[in-house]
């Protein structure tokens, strides 16, 4: 009795768990199916990042719009003006239109480089240029994008984006 207890131990041990063949196949199936799916994640993560700059593009755009009308004071001379120091009430100086993160330059892997044209005989911008461009070109996205006083986004692939580039459809 007692060897037939210790022969039906020792054959549920050998068939309990998975054999080393088994557990390689299911690391390779695990590898293909990670082989596929990164790059789809990379790429849906760089379009991700597109749409948000385009957005964000839009979004300095109004604020200079809003700035322009509000404080007659032509376009604002930095992306910082635009922002404001939350809480208190918006001023020429801190017109807190833009968000503080989009207001440091960087914002969903893309830098945005604003640049208020030649001030007029008062002192007022009446023109500006901004561009966005990615952190890592590939790698947290691939067009670059230009606008400026007509609000017209442009897009460049391969260098940095200007007014002479096709416009966004």
């Amino acid at each position: 009795m007692l060897k037939r207890a210790q022969s039906g131990l020792q054959k549920q041990r050998g068939e309990a768990g998975f054999s080393l063949i088994e557990l390689l196949i299911v690391v390779a199936i695990i590898l293909v199916i990670a082989a596929i799916a990164i790059p789809n994640f990379l790429r849906a993560r760089m379009a991700a990042n597109e749409a948000a700059a385009v957005e964000n593009c839009r979004t300095i755009t109004s604020a200079q719009v809003i700035y322009y009308t509000t404080y007659g004071v032509g376009f604002a001379p930095g992306l910082l003006t635009l922002s404001g120091p939350g809480g208190a009430p918006p001023t020429v100086t801190a017109a807190d239109l833009i968000d503080p993160i989009l207001a440091t330059g960087t914002k969903a892997g893309y830098t945005f480089t604003y640049v208020p044209s030649t001030p007029d005989v008062n002192g007022y911008f009446q023109d500006y240029a901004l561009n966005a461009d990615p952190v890592a070109s590939n790698v947290t996205g691939v067009r670059h994008f230009f606008t400026n006083e007509p609000a017209v986004i442009r897009w460049n692939l391969t260098v940095v984006a200007s007014s002479i580039d096709p416009p966004l459809q």
